[in-house]
């Protein structure tokens, strides 16, 4: 576990985290991740004490407490990336947490630290050991997002990695100067993973 308290990691206003506050003492167990039941995972959420939804919010919750600062967290019957048909629409493929906060910056320690207070200690920890697979831009991307005068493409650092149980995939978009503001951590099926990657290669 890790030893800091969760606001000195984050760096965040309480008045805008104290929800994520409450889950990391709540410390609740997981029970629903990808590869399970649209509806087993639809309840998970509901009686998440982090996620907390609101009226008619199901596999989809939003917070915000300004403009500056936002979360979400969906839940998809879809594997990450393109877009992709799938038959079976009764099993959820990824769950991704995404944050955004223009006043503080993101990190990607701080997107691993909302993985453990949503997800609990083994997932977190499934993570860390993970082997990584692919980290991104590598010099020939910066290059040619330079030669093609594309900076989202050079701002874009992530990795794909694989744990025992489940992939994952994070990333922040880190401008030239400044702080990165944006940042997502996503939890795959790893039967979903040579999609993911070799889209990733090839963006």
């Amino acid at each position: 576990m890790l030893k800091k308290p969760l606001l000195t990691l984050l760096i965040l206003p309480v008045s805008f985290w104290s929800w994520l506050a409450l889950g990391m003492l709540a410390d609740s167990k997981t029970n629903a991740l990808p590869g399970q039941q649209t509806e087993e995972v639809t309840t998970w959420i509901q009686a998440h004490p982090t996620l907390r939804p609101r009226s008619g919010e199901r596999l989809f919750i939003q917070k915000s407490d300004t403009a500056a600062q936002r979360f979400t967290f969906l839940a998809s019957v879809l594997p990450p990336g393109k877009v992709a048909f799938t038959k079976d629409r009764s099993v959820i493929r990824n769950e991704r947490i995404t944050m955004y906060d223009a006043v503080n910056g993101m990190t990607f320690d701080r997107l691993q630290e909302a993985l453990r207070v949503i997800y609990g200690v083994d997932i977190y920890q499934d993570f860390k050991r993970g082997q990584v697979l692919y980290q991104y831009p590598n010099q020939s991307a910066i290059n040619s997002a330079r030669l093609a005068k594309t900076p989202i493409r050079e701002a874009l650092q992530g990795e794909l990695r694989v744990g025992d149980r489940f992939a994952y995939w994070i990333e922040v978009a880190q401008p030239k100067a400044g702080k990165a503001f944006t940042g997502q951590m996503t939890v795959l099926l790893k039967s979903d993973l040579d999609k993911l990657e070799a889209e990733l290669r090839n963006r």
